[in-house]
């Protein structure tokens, strides 16, 4: 389910999950004032939301999308939207880490996430050989850092990443005709492709 629209009814939204199956209604709104916000409604009706304003409003619609078409193209069920489906916040994501450390999977999703957003701000279109030697070189780095590591779990193919690439595009072009006050919408859920 995509849309896009000026205002959006609860009880709809609420509705429209039950009928879709979806586990989280994302509302993406492009504030007059250049602002963005992302609401997720979860099953039970409860909310997670975040107002982004100056610089990270350009950004994080962007990173957003890109969660959602890497999540959902690749069948991820635990990321981003996975845990905020499960009650997680958004607030939960950083410090001070009130959930504890964020789990392998949510971290090797935002390992991709960050390659794809790598690629789209250089223009650039990589490879699953590129993905791969980014992916061996943050490792690497990570691991000498004592840092903790992303599970590499998912070895991207060339049609996996150009799955990816074309449900990303195609959300940033709905994003990107979304006019002031409006939203987007998505539903999220788990297992939509393998």
């Amino acid at each position: 389910m995509s849309r896009k629209r000026g205002h959006t009814e609860l009880a709809e939204v609420g509705e429209d999950m039950e009928n879709s199956g979806a586990a989280l209604s994302l509302r993406l709104k492009c504030h007059a004032d250049g602002a963005v916000s992302l609401t997720c409604t979860r099953r039970d009706g409860s909310t997670t939301w975040q107002r982004f304003e100056g610089p990270t409003a350009m950004v994080f619609p962007g990173h957003d999308l890109t969660h959602y078409a890497v999540e959902t193209t690749l069948g991820f069920d635990h990321g981003f939207y996975g845990l905020l489906s499960d009650g997680w916040n958004m607030q939960d994501f950083a410090k001070p880490w009130p959930r504890g450390e964020i789990p392998a999977e949510a971290r090797e999703v935002e390992l991709i996430v960050g390659f794809f957003d790598s690629e789209r701000r250089e223009g650039a279109s990589w490879t699953a050989a590129d993905f791969a030697e980014h992916a061996a070189l943050f490792v690497g780095a990570a691991q000498a850092r004592g840092k903790a590591v992303p599970p590499r779990t998912r070895v991207l193919s060339d049609a996996d990443i150009a799955a990816v690439r074309s449900a990303r595009d195609a959300l940033l072009a709905q994003w990107y005709a979304t006019p002031p006050g409006a939203e987007l919408e998505l539903a999220f859920s788990r297992g939509q492709s393998r």
